[in-house]
């Protein structure tokens, strides 16, 4: 890229490397268009109850198999500045509403597939974006008077989420699952709900757990195994004796110094392990580690004690146990204790010999719920782990809303349909935006019905229709055929923000006139 010379002889100024590619123009919507065409068409198979998986053999040569698009989209080494756009969309769909990430990349990719036409046929990119402007009015009008109350619908909300996953087998009994584990909570928060594999059966064995299932061995052999109704302390700090912060020595000159020296150091140990037994406490959890001489002490006291836990599991424990944590001895009190109802160690068998786990019951005021997982380690179960994530995601996300709206791409004919009736007041050529708009929308049931085996234009002919006739639930049954949608639910804050976000990233899109390449590729 450089400014020609004045015709006076001089060079011209080289303002970027020679290595540098710029391209204007039409090659430019080209450019963009055919990779969002192509990012869609890469997850569109996945999209719906019939929807495949996606076999990714990464760079490390692991294996993962799903079909969850926010997994694919996460695993894409991606270079191109359109498709690098898309994986910022499907980040965006995924941390705001935990589902819906494969309808907005199918819906962008269309979007841009229109766009591109247009602009083939000369028309303005700002009259484009106007037009696609213009319909998301329709659409937000569209989604306020079609969504409906939630009404206690959480297992619909759960089992839509789930659909098309590798646990179909199970989804009656995981989708009553994660509507039980959320009403535990004082609030819906996917947050509160941990999970962790059982290492057998299958998925429909999965369980649910009031409190929290640590990994770790027993402290000691002969510590109590099971332990009921106790006060528990949580600490951020070692429990042995301080430290200089500087290297020193200290000189003996007897055997009776060193016999004081020691007798000292035990009795600073027995002061700590007095302090914390005559509080009360019946368990004590600490972030690091805890002298051996105290764990006996306290072990032969009865206590349980659990000691080295990472940050986050002592912040899973406090929370589980309402406990507060503290970072000295000094500030222990009854106040700051937790309440434990029941702690067990349990042991089982697995690939490495044997593996061990607490479980701490918190009872019903319970901080943390935890999911307990059913089926062997590996693919299938880390499915089934991101099937469930996302359920949880999508029904505290209808609890929070309160508003739901019905699957099938029922919602997208009314708005495409809507959009129409709206473009034909428009004068201008932002009338064309709004039908490309339209077009878009349709998308969804298309794919649909195409992953099914349906015809993709006699679906979208009869689903019409039917809207027009006043059927205003009728979407893409589980059959591929138009039907009456009445079980699958979704939050209508999910639909509306895929769609919202989808728009936002294709007019952005849109709006490039020039792609400068500093790899000249």
């Amino acid at each position: 890229m450089a400014q020609m010379g004045d015709g006076s002889g001089r060079a011209p100024v080289t303002i970027t490397k020679p290595t540098t590619s710029v391209i204007s123009g039409p090659a430019v919507t080209q450019k963009l268009v055919d990779a969002s065409i192509a990012f869609g068409n890469i997850i569109k198979g996945t999209f719906g109850p019939s929807g495949l998986d996606k076999m990714m053999y990464k760079t490390d040569g692991n294996t993962a198999v799903t079909n969850d698009s926010a997994k694919i989209i996460a695993e894409l080494l991606v270079k191109h500045p359109a498709a690098k756009a898309f994986v910022s969309l499907a980040k965006n769909q995924e941390n705001s509403c935990g589902d819906g990430v494969t309808a907005c990349i199918i819906f962008a990719s269309e979007l841009m597939r229109e766009a591109g036409r247009l602009l083939e046929r000369k028309i303005h990119p700002l009259r484009i974006i106007e037009g696609y402007q213009q319909a998301m009015i329709t659409v937000r009008a569209v989604v306020d008077e079609r969504k409906e109350p939630l009404m206690g619908r959480t297992e619909e909300v759960s089992r839509t989420a789930m659909i098309g996953r590798s646990t179909e087998s199970a989804l009656s009994h995981l989708a009553t699952i994660i509507s039980d584990a959320v009403s535990m909570l004082p609030e819906p928060d996917y947050e509160k709900i941990r999970m962790i594999k059982d290492g057998c059966g299958t998925a429909s064995d999965t369980s649910i757990f009031r409190g929290l299932i640590i990994e770790k061995r027993t402290t000691l052999d002969r510590m109590a195994k099971t332990f009921e109704n106790v006060k528990t302390i949580t600490l951020t700090c070692p429990l042995e004796l301080e430290k200089p912060s500087r290297d020193s020595e200290i000189e003996l000159t007897s055997a009776s110094q060193l016999l004081a020296f020691t007798e000292q150091e035990e009795r600073l140990m027995e002061e700590k392990a007095t302090r914390i037994i005559n509080s009360g406490a019946g368990a004590i959890f600490s972030a690091e580690s805890i002298d051996k001489r105290i764990t006996h002490l306290l072990v032969d006291a009865g206590l349980l004690v659990v000691a080295d836990l990472e940050k986050s599991g002592i912040e899973d424990i406090a929370e589980t146990l309402n406990s507060t944590l503290i970072d000295h001895i000094d500030d222990i009190s009854p106040q700051i204790m937790g309440d434990l109802d029941s702690a067990k160690w349990l042991r089982s068998e697995d690939a490495e010999g044997y593996r061990e786990r607490l479980y701490l019951d918190g009872g019903e005021n319970s901080g943390l719920i935890t999911l307990v997982v059913g089926g062997v380690d590996g693919i299938s179960t880390e499915e089934t782990i991101r099937g469930l994530f996302d359920a949880l995601r999508s029904t505290c996300e209808a609890i929070d809303s309160g508003q739901v709206l019905v699957g099938g791409g029922s919602l997208h004919i009314a708005a495409s349909l809507a959009i129409r009736e709206a473009a034909e007041t428009k004068s201008g050529r932002e009338r064309l935006g709004m039908e490309a708009f339209s077009r878009a929308l349709e998308a969804i049931p298309a794919t649909l019905a195409e992953n099914i085996g349906s015809d993709r234009l006699d679906t979208l002919l009869e689903l019409r229709s039917l809207h027009r006739a006043g059927n205003k639930n009728s979407g893409v049954g589980k059959e591929g055929m138009p039907d009456r949608i009445e079980d699958a639910i979704i939050p209508a804050t999910t639909i509306l923000h895929s769609l919202e976000a989808a728009c936002e990233t294709t007019c952005g899109l849109i709006r490039v006139d020039q792609v400068i390449s500093a790899r000249g590729d």
